[in-house]
């Protein structure tokens, strides 16, 4: 049962986005109850795999269903309508609809009637998911539909349902039936390269940047400063790798190479260290006017980060021949619950791959803000892989992903309970 009050808890926390690109279609049954009586459904299908669960839906799907009424006795009723409603709401603050799809059900053309009789009613509806919006402070600028989000504690959230309303007459209150729905666009990544394509295919190892330079982004070397054993300051030169295009399907990994040269062997041995290396996947969420901007100042009580994921790396022999230097193979797993990148003019999420300084007994980082991370690259999340394309973990047999650490913790920028925030590379 659900009325308009209703609300359907951690529906899109649950919701694993590769599983929507199936065809299942479950048929949902809400109700409103008066008295202790049912009288107005809502019939509809959806791709969640069972009726029990909440409905959802993807780009361009149709919602296609019934409205049904049950009324015992004869009604004067102004109309009935369906709508399909996409809003983002931030805490304390009034919703925003960014897409209202409105059918009227009855009466029909040209009947002015006004009355039901005692009976059992029933009409269908059909709506179309746009792929764009027009976000209701840029009427003129039409924007990809932004995936439904919601989770506890969340600075703001996104919301789609289907409202039946009987309209009721002068000094009555319409009654109407709301129920929410998952929603998610339709995103892919650019294909990989060639080179990667064919090891995805034959289950052979991924190339490096030497082989295949069009299947990785090589970033601009850094010197890391350090003491070992409060005994010698030392330098480890760090070259990270990240597999391309820079965008990855919810479910899947990101390939990493993290590359560490030095003249001191002792300190090669203590970084190259899977315990010591922390990668993560953060993830930014903007809120307010300049939400979509990439560059725009950013304030504490609109700007949100949280860890999203971390990489987990080993050792490679390819590194180990070679004299002064160290090659650790990596991965980070983007986990099914991760919302996909997203840009609305009040409400973008945003996610980029932050590598935190070394963490590891003898060894402390010099020189380094403490808050900011070493590395930062922007990524997207996208929610479809490319078509032929099945990427697969390449950890070493038998090789067991250490514990991920809390992001936050390891940044240190939750001071008193309130959120700090750091200039970010790409955010500031």
């Amino acid at each position: 049962m659900a009325d308009a009050d209703s609300e359907l808890p951690g529906y899109t926390r649950r919701a694993a986005v590769p599983a929507l690109l199936g065809a299942s279609r479950s048929e949902h049954k809400y109700s409103l109850e008066t008295k202790g009586r049912h009288w107005l459904f809502i019939h509809v299908k959806s791709r969640s795999p069972s009726s029990a669960s909440a409905a959802f839906f993807l780009e361009g799907d149709t919602v296609a269903g019934r409205v049904d009424l049950d009324i015992d006795k004869a009604e004067a009723v102004k109309g009935i309508s369906i709508a399909i409603q996409g809003g983002a709401t931030a805490v304390g603050q009034e919703e925003q609809l960014f897409l209202e799809l409105n059918q009227e059900l009855w009466p029909a053309s040209g009947d002015k009637s006004g009355k039901l009789a005692k009976g059992t009613y029933s009409w269908p509806f059909e709506f179309t998911l746009p792929s764009k919006v027009s976000p209701p402070d840029a009427k003129s600028t039409m924007i990809p539909a932004p995936p439904s989000f919601s989770e506890r504690a969340s600075p703001a959230y996104i919301d789609y349902r289907i409202v039946a309303t009987v309209k009721r007459g002068a000094f009555k209150v319409n009654q109407t039936l709301t129920t929410n729905f998952a929603y998610f666009p339709i995103t892919q990544p650019e294909p990989p390269s060639p080179l990667r394509q064919l090891a995805y295919r034959e289950g052979t190892e991924l190339l490096g940047p030497k082989i295949d330079p069009d299947g990785w982004k090589v970033l601009q070397p850094l010197k890391v400063k350090g003491k070992l054993f409060d005994a010698k300051e030392v330098v480890v030169e760090c070259t990270l790798a990240i597999a391309i295009p820079l965008s990855y399907t919810i479910g899947s990994p990101i390939p990493l190479i993290l590359t560490l040269k030095s003249e001191d062997v002792h300190a090669l041995d203590t970084l190259a260290n899977p315990k010591a290396i922390a990668l993560h996947l953060v993830r930014s969420v903007a809120l307010g006017s300049d939400a979509m901007e990439e560059r725009a100042e950013r304030r504490s009580n609109t700007f949100f980060i949280s860890g999203a994921g971390q990489a987990f790396f080993w050792p490679s022999s390819e590194g180990v021949s070679e004299p002064g230097t160290r090659t650790m193979l990596g991965e980070l797993d983007v986990k099914k619950h991760v919302k996909p990148s997203f840009l609305s003019p009040r409400f973008s999420v945003r996610y980029t791959l932050e590598l935190l300084p070394f963490v590891t007994t003898g060894f402390t980082t010099l020189d380094v803000e403490p808050g900011k991370p070493l590395l930062s690259e922007p990524v997207k999340i996208t929610t479809k892989q490319v078509p032929g394309i099945s990427p697969r973990s390449y950890a070493p047999p038998g090789y067991e992903r250490p514990p991920e650490s809390d992001y936050n913790s390891a940044v240190g920028y939750l001071e008193n309970g309130n959120q700090r925030f750091y200039h970010r590379h790409g955010f500031a």
